[in-house]
């Protein structure tokens, strides 16, 4: 066994027994733990590593946690696969029932499926079609509704309460925010210690399950969470500690368009998260094309947020040790050709 391998080990095991600086919280570190050991592993030890052109683009260290090299493309299978495995076995057999852009619903359904749960997933009417199909695939029933994601969710609910199935939302089950918690659990067993993790955030799960085992492993660590300025719900919401709905919203980056947030992920996300910033569309494409140029990956404008809070703010990150996640891929090829000049032609969907 090499010197890397044994000090990678002794750090996992250090991990695992952390002082808990927050014991009332809603999220508990001894489940995130036990998430590591439950997730199906096709989600799990997910690529990590400096990006150095990027790095150098960006004028700071910047480590990559790359979430898109997995049957559904997206970080969200780790908390849904947690999550199944849990309410299994509590022996809950309710149908199940969710809203999504597409992300949360291809891994609802992906879970699903590995445990023999029917699902019905609600999406609205302009929903990204590529998801959608998959989740379809899958096994999922999908229902169009409504003109955004919030609208879609609302319908889901009214059928939840006229059927008696489970409304399953992302950002309020506390074991999807816990399985996503696995994603810091990874990036600390290296031996780095981050300036700054900027994190995208769209109902919040993400950013809840990493900040709560960052606060615990790197307390000096400050966790950014980036929301797209066209859909600035969750941002406003935290600055102010209450939930503050928007009337619409207007961004390209499906993944983080909530209007209406969370309460549950708003609170979780009070003592734990540093700073909340904004990025606009133009932005959020650049981002997705310096990705693609300096590392070879294709993200949709979700999946770049963190990058593009960089970008965003260059002298907050210069020369720090900085880590953010590429959460999703799930582009069409009309949106990699119209963002990144990708011919549509040379790529299958699917």
């Amino acid at each position: 066994m090499t010197d890397s391998v044994k000090m990678s080990r002794s750090k996992e095991k250090n991990l695992k027994n952390l002082d808990d600086p927050n014991p009332d919280h809603r999220l508990s570190l001894d489940s995130i733990v036990d998430a590591v050991t439950m997730i199906d592993p096709v989600f799990l030890n997910t690529p990590q590593y400096e990006c150095e052109p990027l790095s150098e683009a960006l004028g700071c260290r910047l480590t990559l946690k790359v979430e898109t090299t997995n049957p559904i493309r997206s970080f969200k299978g780790r908390g849904t696969d947690y999550f199944l495995t849990t309410i299994g076995k509590r022996g809950d057999t309710r149908d199940l029932v969710c809203a999504s852009t597409g992300n949360f619903g291809q891994a609802m359904a992906y879970a699903c499926r590995n445990h023999g749960r029917r699902l019905i997933v609600y999406a609205d009417e302009g929903a990204n079609q590529l998801k959608l199909d998959r989740a379809s695939v899958m096994g999922a029933e999908v229902r169009l509704e409504g003109s955004d994601f919030d609208d879609a969710k609302s319908a889901a609910k009214r059928h939840c309460e006229e059927t008696g199935a489970w409304m399953i939302e992302d950002g309020r089950e506390p074991e999807i925010s816990e399985g996503a918690g696995t994603i810091a659990f990874e990036l600390m067993t290296s031996e780095t210690m981050y300036d700054l993790v900027t994190i995208p955030v769209g109902n919040g799960a993400l950013i809840t399950g990493m900040a709560r085992w960052m606060k615990a492993a790197a307390p000096g660590t400050r966790i950014v969470g980036v929301s797209a300025t066209g859909a600035d719900s969750m941002a406003v919401s935290w600055r102010n500690n209450q939930v503050i709905e928007n009337e619409r919203v207007d961004t390209i980056a499906e993944g983080i368009a909530v209007r209406v947030p969370v309460p549950e992920a708003v609170d979780d996300m009070q003592t734990i998260v540093d700073q909340m910033v904004l990025v606009d569309d133009d932005l959020l494409i650049a981002a997705m094309q310096l990705i693609y140029r300096t590392t070879g990956l294709l993200v949709e404008p979700a999946g770049a947020a963190g990058v593009a809070a960089v970008m965003n703010q260059p002298d907050r990150y210069v020369n720090k040790l900085v880590a953010t996640v590429l959460t999703g891929s799930n582009i069409t090829p009309d949106q990699a050709s119209r963002w990144l000049g990708i011919a549509s032609a040379s790529l299958v969907e699917g």
